[in-house]
């Protein structure tokens, strides 16, 4: 099980076919994503990978989250997401996934927060059909009817669809198809619609009810030199400062010679 990705929803467009044909697509803007926190089964109970993005101001972070991203090497990023992840899929910290993450034609779930529709009825919130138009029913042709029984148990049930608040929860889209993806503008397009308003984040998965393509890159496509070095390669840095010191004292010898020998005819 590889990790997801966190996008920014850029909003909708279409990719004209080769028949003359076009697909909805819904573009999505990745802003880089870094893992800056793992999960291991010895001290948390799970594994699991914490991918962070976006720019953010550290005067906004609180000293733990400053801590962190110090931690793993990376700037401070504005959306922090964990995803479970295979043992044999981890990824190193200060790691950067790319686009070609997904490749297109494979399906991904989608998950974000809805818009916001605020105080609606029982008929646009949960479908209702509504009462009868006449005989009898007046002023109530939207209401939802009864809402519980009579003294026995005496009370709404809690959970009965009613009106309410509509919209603004979380919400997973399954089976979306990726038409295509853009490396240089880091860009994924997705077929159809997808959960949130503009500008609103969102977390791309592999679908759990699809099958998954073979050639997937696995555990993950990283971004090269995004991965920072480990200490023990800073060594042959140290041998080669070395190297150079005798040679500065070569180049060097010459011209104090020849201040010497200036000296002696004078």
């Amino acid at each position: 099980m590889r990790t997801g990705m966190i996008a920014k929803k850029v909003g909708m467009s279409r990719i004209f076919t080769g028949e003359g044909g076009h697909i909805p697509v819904t573009v999505l803007q990745v802003h880089g994503n870094h893992v800056v926190g793992q999960r291991t089964a010895e001290t948390d109970g799970y594994v699991a990978l914490q991918i962070g993005t976006g720019p953010a101001k550290v005067k906004h972070l609180n000293r733990a989250q400053r801590g962190q991203f110090a931690k793993a090497g990376v700037e401070p990023q504005r959306k922090v997401a964990e995803f479970r992840v295979s043992d044999d899929a981890v990824l190193p910290v200060g790691a950067q996934i790319s686009v070609e993450h997904f490749v297109a034609g494979q399906m991904v779930d989608v998950t974000g927060t809805s818009k916001g529709k605020g105080f609606a009825g029982a008929m646009k919130r949960h479908n209702f059909g509504g009462m009868r138009a006449s005989h009898g029913v007046s002023v109530s042709h939207r209401a939802h009817g009864s809402t519980g029984n009579s003294q026995d148990p005496g009370k709404v049930w809690k959970g009965k669809k009613m009106a309410g608040h509509m919209g603004a929860e979380r919400v997973t889209t399954q089976n979306l198809e990726v038409v295509a993806t853009d490396t240089e503008n880091s860009l994924i397009m997705i077929k159809g619609s997808i959960p949130g308003a503009k500008e609103g984040w969102v977390m791309l998965t592999d679908a759990v009810k699809a099958k998954t393509p073979d050639d997937l890159p696995f555990p993950a496509a990283l971004i090269e030199g995004a991965v920072p070095e480990a200490p023990a390669e800073e060594a042959p840095a140290e041998e080669a400062a070395d190297d150079e010191a005798p040679v500065a004292e070569v180049e060097y010898a010459p011209a104090a010679e020849a201040e010497e020998s200036g000296e002696d005819k004078s």
